[in-house]
């Protein structure tokens, strides 16, 4: 970072370069913006980890109102009506929006754009670019565009590690190449992507550990739905971490899930292996905590065509001695997307005057508390430009210079390693009062730490208290304590980091966190 902060000061800051954050740069042009990564622009966003493609209603037969209808269904009572009606609405636009980026989806031989079905969608609408490596393949296009446009300035290897505001947006505290210091501005938009690196097992990046939701935090901003994280049901278990995927489309196409002894397990639960994530994911996890290997056998159903229709699987099996074509697939459940995150209005403002989110970082009441499969490469898309659109008619005060540089913390990579143990152990697929009980009183030291793992340590204390005051099993949160869903808390709950740590007060003076 050798640039002259003060020669960007005023710009619009968006901090994350994932499909959100580049949808957005792109829409603000040609006005000049910053955009700044942890890491160099194409790597390290999970965006371009997707397997699945961008849900949208665009084939004949579909409509935007059935996949509103899906989604609602698929969100467990927790989705706001109007937000899922808007981006479900938008989808055909979004898709426009990244063929104009030159993104190639995929086409039959007549050039009719290609849809597959996966997990709880009621018709085939999920679009892909080269089967399962469409998050690369939009990413490249997106980059590209990027790259050629002038009014961008992209500052690499470069962290956010603080707000600074007072009611307002005045600036954010950089790091980077060993220096530091404050770009003035006051627009941001957090486009940092998810926390799921967070837990022992997931298929994140590394780097996902709930930067955006973190900062939000430590500003004073709520956030929301924070017990719902959703794990993916078939991570491959090869013992890679972070786990590589075997994509939703897999069962789409037929794959089915066994046990050693071949016993496909799902047979008997509706819509089968096509069963919402969360409930796929718990049939899993059952199996793994009876003892048993589960695999995902797509043999029959797909056999030859593996290294054509899922080129990405393949590889990653076959270097790990597996043929996907003869040979079922080792899974297990893993930490996947959050739906949770920083609360944004339709424009993708939040409670902070000059301050937008978008992508997995907020939480704009799409998902509920399930996120419907590939439903957010489309939110990334609809909400990163209607933030742009937002940020570019907003009248920010000029930019102040000479703002207080906030001193970096310490890296702390054991205290990250001991965050995912402890979210690994207490915060998973099945969760109880004792083990999130736990898990709070193990955090708190770590978010006290003056370290860079305190922030991420903050967000997953939040996450446990959320967990623990949600005495209901709903979507991707599951109760062992109370496994069914209490009409009473179908709503969702802000949650800051002052109402956390009283949580934790009040814990221990009940004597429950010793």
């Amino acid at each position: 970072m050798t640039l002259n902060l003060n020669e960007l000061a005023g710009r619009p800051v968006i901090v994350g370069a994932g499909l959100a954050g580049l949808v957005a740069a792109l829409a603000l042009a040609p006005r000049p913006v910053v955009v700044v990564t942890k890491a160099t622009l194409g790597a390290g966003a999970a965006s371009g980890w997707a397997q699945g493609g961008v849900a949208a209603a665009v084939l004949p037969g579909d409509a935007p109102a059935l996949h509103a209808a899906d989604t609602i269904a698929a969100g467990a009572g927790l989705c706001d009506p109007a937000m899922v009606e808007h981006v479900t609405g938008a989808a055909p636009a979004a898709i426009e929006v990244l063929l104009r980026y030159g993104v190639p989806f995929d086409r039959d031989v007549e050039g009719r754009l290609l849809a597959s079905l996966e997990a709880a969608h009621g018709r085939p609408r999920v679009l892909h670019v080269g089967g399962d490596t469409s998050g690369r393949e939009i990413m490249a296009a997106v980059v590209a565009a990027v790259r050629a446009t002038p009014s961008i300035t992209v500052l690499e290897a470069t962290a956010v590690h603080r707000l600074i505001a007072d009611g307002r947006m005045l600036g954010v505290a950089l790091a980077g190449d060993g220096e530091s210091g404050v770009l003035p501005t006051g627009r941001v938009l957090l486009a940092t992507g998810g926390l799921g690196g967070l837990w022992r097992h997931t298929t994140n990046p590394p780097g996902a550990v709930g930067q955006g939701p973190a900062l939000a935090a430590e500003a004073g901003l709520p956030l929301v739905d924070l017990e719902f994280m959703q794990f993916h049901p078939t991570a491959i278990d090869v013992g890679a971490d972070p786990m590589p995927l075997a994509s939703e489309a897999l069962r789409g196409d037929g794959a089915v899930l066994i046990d050693e002894a071949g016993r496909r397990f799902m047979a008997g639960v509706p819509r089968q292996e096509l069963a919402p994530r969360d409930v796929v994911a718990r049939a899993v996890w059952a199996e793994l905590e009876a003892g048993r290997q589960v695999f995902l056998d797509g043999r029959q159903a797909i056999g030859a065509r593996f290294p054509d229709r899922f080129p990405a699987v393949t590889a990653v099996c076959r270097a790990a001695g597996i043929d996907p074509v003869t040979m079922p697939i080792p899974v297990r459940p893993a930490a996947h997307y959050h739906m949770g995150g920083i609360p944004t209005d339709v424009h993708g403002r939040t409670a902070l005057a000059g301050l937008w989110a978008a992508g997995e970082c907020a939480s704009t009441g799409l998902h509920g508390a399930n996120r419907l499969a590939s439903n957010s490469l489309l939110e990334a898309v609809v909400m990163g430009e209607a933030a742009a659109r937002d940020m570019s008619g907003y009248e920010a005060a000029d930019a102040e210079g000479n703002l207080p540089v906030p001193s970096t913390r310490p890296a702390d990579p054991d205290g990250l390693a001991e965050i995912r143990r402890i979210l690994g152990a207490h915060v998973g697929v099945r969760r109880d009062a004792t083990g999130l009980t736990r898990a709070i009183a193990a955090l708190a030291p770590l978010a006290a730490r003056p370290t860079a793992a305190a922030g991420p340590a903050l967000v997953a204390l939040m996450m446990a208290v959320a967990a623990l005051d949600r005495p209901e099993s709903r979507g991707s949160h599951y109760r062992a304590d109370h496994p069914h869903p209490v009409a009473a808390l179908a709503l969702s709950r802000p949650l800051d980091a002052a109402e956390a740590l009283r949580r934790l007060q009040s814990l221990r003076e009940e004597g429950f966190a010793a």
